[in-house]
């Protein structure tokens, strides 16, 4: 089975479908991930749940089940099929997972959280999906729902139970303020430097960026605003849109490169393509990609773009700002995804508090 782009004839956005060997639509696949269209979610995250469904219906065909009728043992047995690596899933040979798993248990769960919602969506539109899977009911706020398998039983008082490994707390990856200055160094080009900066400070996601047009720049005001529309490059907005104040430098900056380097190119976007193609069109996600790669290479610095917006977070609790201001500004829904995605201290700052605190002394080592 293969993972197939779709393009809308009418220039609607573009989603994305799994086909079998012979090029069919898998037709359960396929309905799911065009209803995830259709209520716009992003084309990235319907492209993930297309691969993700992609391994679980070759699972499902591997072993002769039919996605109907599928069993907790059946979910146990992909969950050990994911670990083993590509050239030895075969239903004839249960192979042992001697090295590291082929894939993590963050990886696992992932995949595990897309067929769940996958049969949530069938069992919503009355496909008989068996007794264990039409279980899922909902459960607390806001008409949320609980995680796949997330109990056996219409029974509330039975014990629940969750398909889902452990996984390490793995602490955001930042960059130290030398690092970043080495990467901003080494930009040969203004608006190479600005959109690192831009990211860098305002903590903005990727597609936030691209998706910038000279309208969301407030220079009087030192101000970026990130907002939902269409963009043509495919660049999106995730949450709701919000205003971002900025430092007055990166204004001068964006000042630089409108004057140095966009001049009279008439255009909405801010960042586009300047040298070479098509002199105008904005940049696309992969034109971010090749940036960093050459960016890392340059200054010898691994670093991701994503890491630029956990380096902005995190320095700013770091500096006493308090986790709703940092949840606004980095455009959470929740106060508690803020909070525990940088429910973290290092060492470093542990020592820190306790230096100010007086609870250690300044001089190490010393009696």
């Amino acid at each position: 089975m293969r993972v197939q782009r779709v393009t809308a004839p009418d220039g609607g956005p573009e989603s994305w479908t799994v086909v079998d060997e012979t090029f069919a639509a898998v037709d359960p696949v396929d309905a799911f991930l065009a209803h995830l269209t259709v209520i716009e979610r992003s084309p990235g995250a319907v492209r993930s749940y297309a691969f993700d469904l992609r391994d679980y219906f070759e699972f499902l065909t591997a072993h002769g089940i039919d996605w109907r009728t599928v069993r907790l043992e059946h979910l146990g047995r992909f969950v050990g099929w994911l670990r083993l690596a590509p050239a030895t899933r075969t239903a004839a040979v249960t192979a042992l997972v001697v090295d590291e798993p082929h894939c993590s248990a963050v990886t696992i769960n992932r995949k595990l959280s897309a067929v769940g919602s996958f049969y949530t969506f069938h069992h919503r539109h009355g496909v008989d999906c068996g007794e264990l899977l039409t279980t899922i009911k909902s459960g607390g706020a806001a008409g949320s729902w609980r995680p796949f398998l997330a109990h056996l039983g219409s029974d509330g008082n039975k014990r629940r139970r969750t398909v889902k490994l452990k996984t390490a707390q793995h602490i955001p990856r930042t960059l130290s303020s030398d690092s970043l200055a080495a990467v901003t160094r080494v930009c040969d080009r203004l608006r190479d430097r600005f959109l690192i900066e831009v990211l860098a400070g305002t903590g903005m996601r990727i597609g936030e960026a691209l998706g910038l047009r000279h309208e969301d720049i407030d220079a009087a005001r030192s101000l970026i605003r990130t907002r939902r529309r269409i963009n043509s490059n495919g660049a999106r907005v995730k949450g709701a849109d919000r205003d971002v104040p900025v430092s007055a430098a990166l204004i001068r900056l964006y000042t630089d490169y409108l004057v140095e380097e966009y001049g009279d190119l008439d255009c909405d976007y801010v960042f586009v393509n300047l040298w070479g193609g098509t002199r105008g069109m904005p940049l696309r996600y992969w034109n971010v990609t090749e940036l960093v790669d050459r960016l890392r290479s340059r200054s010898g610095m691994k670093f991701t773009v994503h890491m630029l917006r956990h380096t902005y977070a995190t320095d700013l609790l770091r500096r006493g700002v308090p986790a709703e201001v940092v949840q606004k500004l980095l455009g959470h829904v929740s106060l508690t995804t803020t909070t525990t995605t940088y429910a973290h201290l290092e060492i470093e700052d542990l020592r820190r508090v306790l230096r100010d605190k007086g609870c250690l002394d300044d001089r190490p080592g010393e009696q």
